[in-house]
């Protein structure tokens, strides 16, 4: 049973968590949720834009939209995080010091934006058409329409992809790290390899992961929740009444009713 005790050593020591943990709520958690977090509402921003563009009738907005998406969806992440990070390092330095946070989150918010806007394209096409050309027959305009009626019910549709985008954000910040963050800009996966290093233990790690599950696991069961929510609507179908039934209360009623054709 060495190999079990060399095991439980090396990915579950106890004691090594326990000497990361506050580093990793303090530090690593928060900064994951930040950069997750503004790179998400950054994406969504260009996200919209994008989707907007993409279903536009005029091709110089359609063919821009077309190529950014192909773009980043096609180069991996960490490429473009290399790209944006050391291409625009100057820039950064002179508006933001010499931190590569928001060049981080700059790249993943436009790695997010080129799948959110295939998302919101896809949630706005999906919306009968008719309910466009009703919108233009009461007077409205083309945006008009666009941004009060169709734009909304697309939005709510694709909401749980939103959700699925936001995990995969999550994830994808643990890539930031390649920018060689500040020690008190450490994301959850920085805090867990500095300590593995340091303590020649993969235990802070899988700690580091324990942390990613916690963030994920319950948004991708709220995903489902509602998914199932839009899916079946908000009140619950209800079995249809038995003829039986009905003709017993038609009976019931008949006789109230000749009293008052009699009156």
């Amino acid at each position: 049973m060495d190999w079990f005790d060399n095991i439980i050593k090396t990915f579950l020591d106890f004691d090594a968590m326990l000497q990361v943990l506050p580093q990793l709520l303090t530090t690593g958690l928060v900064n994951t949720l930040i950069i997750s977090v503004f790179a998400t509402v950054l994406g969504i921003v260009i996200g919209m834009i994008l989707a907007i563009m993409g279903v536009s009738r005029t091709a110089w907005l359609r063919i821009p939209a077309r190529l950014y998406t192909d773009i980043f969806r096609g180069l991996p992440a960490i490429l473009t995080i290399l790209l944006i990070g050391q291409g625009f390092a100057r820039i950064s330095q002179q508006l933001f010091g010499p931190s590569p946070y928001p060049l981080g989150i700059l790249a993943l918010s436009l790695i997010a934006g080129a799948y959110i806007g295939e998302i919101f394209r896809a949630g706005i096409q999906s919306i009968e058409r008719g309910q466009l050309e009703a919108c233009r027959a009461l007077g409205m305009s083309y945006g008009s329409a666009m941004r009060l009626v169709v734009v909304p019910q697309g939005i709510r549709r694709v909401l749980p992809a939103l959700v699925n985008q936001f995990i995969a954000i999550v994830k994808d910040s643990s890539l930031v790290y390649f920018l060689g963050l500040l020690v008190s800009e450490r994301e959850l996966f920085r805090v867990g390899q500095d300590a593995a290093v340091l303590t020649g233990n993969l235990s802070p790690l899988v700690l580091a992961g324990v942390f990613y599950l916690i963030i994920t696991v319950p948004l991708t069961h709220l995903v489902n929740y509602f998914d199932n929510r839009f899916r079946t609507g908000r009140r619950k179908a209800t079995p249809p009444k038995s003829g039986l039934e009905e003709v017993a209360e038609r009976s019931t009623l008949s006789p109230a009713l000749a009293h008052g054709e009699n009156t």
